[in-house]
This record gives C-alpha cells, structure tokens and sequence, in this order.
C-alpha cells in the first residue's frame, strides 16, 4: 500500500508540473485568443489562502445549465480544494473569439461513475474524447464535479 501510494504521489507531482509548466499556458492563450472552439473553458476558483481568483483551462463539460468536470486528481488537485472550500465558481466559454463568463455552484461527487461520465460527454466530440484520453494517462484519482450554473 505504501509503495503505491508513493507511486501516485510521484506521478501526481510529474502530472502537475507537465500540466502547469506546458499545458495549461497553452490551452490559456488559445482560450482567451479564441483559438479553442467549445473544445475547453476556463474554470476560475477562489483561493483558499489567498482569496484571490484562480483560472485553471478544464475540458468543456457543459451540458444544459450543469457544466461537467472530471479531476484527474480528484480531491488533491488544487482547484478542488478551493472549490471545496468555496463552492462559487465562475466558467469562461469560449464564443465568437473571447469567453463568456457563467456563474455557478461546484459540488464534488465522490460516488459517480467517473468513466461513464467521460463516455456521455464524448459522444459525438472528438476533442473531447482526445482530451479524456490523456487526462486517463496522467490522472490518479479521476472524481466527477458537477457546477450547477446559475440561469
């Protein structure tokens, strides 16, 4: 047990740091130029320690007035510990070259079919099902947040 936890620990710190260092400045740029389509949105959170707004790039889980979210490392990811302990988060989309920005309630569900819920959000979206792909590769901890968006 020990030695995997270890093992996900390693994992979890390479993850982040390909994530943070590459990943995410990219995905950010081409968000906010509006080079991503529906493909991503921006989550903004509020700091746990600093109160101030935080912008992660996350895969477009929106689906009605409730935006879908699987954490590739469920609660030990950073943006769900300040989700968690404040709730109120905003959704930049992208339309017409710049993000349009939705209000919600984030709540992390421990129980849900995580896999299942990646499948149902894929259908018919290739990049969405690309972006699954990888999050799988890196992930540890793969938990669902559902963001009720106010109307």
């Amino acid at each position: 047990m020990a030695a995997e936890s270890r093992r996900l620990t390693i994992k979890r710190r390479v993850s982040r740091t390909f994530e943070r260092g590459i990943v995410n400045r990219i995905n950010r740029a081409m968000l906010h130029s509006g080079r991503l389509g529906d493909t991503y949105a921006v989550l903004e959170t509020v700091g746990r320690r600093s109160g101030l707004p935080r912008q992660i790039p996350v895969a477009n889980g929106l689906v009605g007035d409730t935006f879908w979210l699987i954490s590739a490392h469920g609660r030990h990811a950073h943006y769900v510990h300040n989700l968690t302990a404040n709730p109120r988060v905003r959704i930049g989309l992208g339309r017409d070259g710049e993000l349009r920005w939705r209000s919600g309630t984030a709540h992390v569900l421990d129980g849900d079919d995580t896999l299942a819920r990646q499948r149902q959000l894929g259908k018919g979206r290739l990049a969405y099902r690309l972006d699954a792909v990888l999050l799988r590769a890196t992930a540890t901890n793969l938990t669902t947040i559902r963001i009720d968006l106010d109307g």
